[in-house]
């Protein structure tokens, strides 16, 4: 049967539904992002390259990722058979004390929790001796029967608590029959018992079976724990002090008497508790000392772990997601620098030979980065055909080099609204947005870009331009947004 060995270790399991709600996060951002652009025909022109996909599978490689490291961590794990150990050693029975007394704080944090510090210490000392443990308090209960699995003790012991046993009250006689019933009986020694609790309203026949255990074998020590002034037990279903029938709070005080008896009469010995492993070696070398036997123990069982498998996929999912990109893959295309001009050479037919003739000796000065004699031979073919759009777009590219960038945008918009193929126009609205942009009008230089990318969905130098320019103008608000704050704080002080 399939097992967890740190089934606590599963609460890692909680980062899948935080990556769950991360990534709604980020889908509802990137909506909400879009959105501010408004025009749904540009944004599915800028989000071309965007893999909605991907983003999804990256996502879901990550979530499945962190639930096999959850499940890795926790070590599922299946029995495979038991392993037969010959050892050399007694059995021991702890008997814990656990009554509403032992959350009294005269031993911090509580009687109990130390009390189970000690025990787990005195467990990490048995070395080859098999345990067992008897939980009590209005009744007692096996918590775990004898075994060499010292490991599965404390596991049992550290679950123990006042909700454990329903029924109130220090039943220290019927704990010490539980433990003698767990021993084989057929041994007259070694068999020892370790009683830890306060000793507070025990029953009186506790010493008398202490004796009848002595003489089957047992012997039995006693740890006292608590303060003979006694202290308050708080009441973990009110959060306030435990009163009695008269409204008194009830102070619970530590019997030594009756402890030390039961010790006495079960041939061991008695230990007030002062520190955790002061009293947990004591205790140990005292049952070193008692007679021992070989045992044949079946009761450790080998395990087969599955976690390298989880493990192993969890990272091979990880690696994976670093290699998963959420742009598409476009095909290879020549694009020009970044917020450079779109010269038109050609493609308008001029009603005069001169005319083309001055339109190609201008392109040739531009080529030669001679801007003003570009715009001047540009100006004389406007001059005597101003409906030349070839000559009107090329002379806002030649006004904008020669820093005339109100002259070079009036240009651009003449020959926007002489222009009817749809990619020459939207290379006019994208050298305006290009003039616009380097002049710092970001909100102009968009409007632009977007015209631009309406009118050609594949004019890529438009649509990396305006996502420049959405996220300056982001960053420009941001810092406005800032400046404000800091104005806002210097005003305070």
């Amino acid at each position: 049967m399939l097992q967890f060995q740190h089934i606590f270790l599963l609460g890692a399991l909680i980062l899948v539904p935080v990556i769950c709600a991360m990534y709604f996060n980020a889908r509802r951002k990137k909506k909400k992002a879009i959105k501010a652009i408004g025009d749904p025909q540009l944004v599915g022109q800028l989000m071309k390259q965007y893999n909605a996909r991907s983003f999804f599978q990256k996502f879901l490689m990550v979530t499945i990722a962190m639930a096999a490291l959850g499940i890795a961590l926790a070590n599922l794990r299946r029995p495979s058979g038991a392993e037969n150990v010959n050892r050399a050693g007694i059995d021991v029975m702890i008997a814990l004390d656990v009554s509403k007394s032992m959350l009294a704080q005269d031993v911090s944090p509580t009687r109990l929790e130390r009390a189970k510090q000690m025990l787990s210490r005195l467990i990490d000392k048995l070395g080859n001796n098999r345990v067992g443990i008897v939980i009590f308090a209005g009744k007692a209960y096996l918590q775990m029967p004898i075994t060499g699995d010292l490991s599965a003790a404390k596991m049992y012991l550290g679950s123990a608590d006042t909700e454990s046993v329903p029924t109130q009250g220090t039943v220290i006689g019927d704990a010490l029959k539980m433990c003698n019933a767990s021993f084989n009986s057929k041994e007259k020694k070694y068999k020892a018992v370790v009683l830890i609790s306060d000793g507070e309203d025990h029953d009186e026949a506790a010493e008398e079976i202490a004796k009848q255990m002595a003489n089957d074998g047992v012997v039995i020590y006693t740890v006292g724990i608590g303060s003979a002034s006694g202290s308050p037990i708080m009441d973990d279903r009110t959060g306030e002090m435990k009163t009695d029938a008269q409204g008194n709070t009830v102070i619970s005080k530590l019997n030594e008497s009756a402890l030390r008896s039961i010790a006495e009469n079960g041939n061991g010995g008695y230990m007030l508790y002062n520190n955790t492993e002061g009293v947990a070696s004591t205790i140990a070398s005292q049952l070193a000392t008692m007679d021992q036997r070989a045992v044949k123990d079946d009761s450790l069982t080998n395990y087969q772990s599955f976690y390298q498998w989880f493990l192993g996929l969890a990272l091979v999912l990880l690696l994976l997601e670093l290699f998963i990109s959420e742009m598409k893959r476009m095909k290879s295309t020549k694009l020009k620098p970044a917020l450079g001009l779109l010269v038109m050479f050609s493609g308008f037919t001029a009603s005069a030979q001169t005319e083309k003739e001055t339109i190609k000796q201008g392109n040739e000065l531009y080529g030669k980065s001679d801007y003003p004699g570009a715009a001047n031979q540009y100006g004389k073919v406007l001059a005597k055909n101003p409906d030349n759009v070839t000559a009107q777009y090329n002379l806002g590219n030649a006004l904008y080099k020669s820093e005339q960038k109100e002259d070079a945008i009036a240009a651009y918009d003449k020959s926007i609204s002489k222009l009817t193929k749809p990619v020459e126009k939207s290379n006019a609205y994208y050298n305006k947005g290009v003039v616009l942009h380097n002049d710092k009008k970001l909100p102009e230089c968009i409007e632009a870009y977007k015209m631009a990318l309406k009118l050609d969905p594949n004019n890529e130098d438009a649509r990396q331009n305006l996502q420049k320019a959405l996220r300056q103008q982001k960053e420009q608000k941001q810092d406005q947004k800032d400046k404000k704050d800091e104005d806002k704080e210097k005003q305070k002080n």
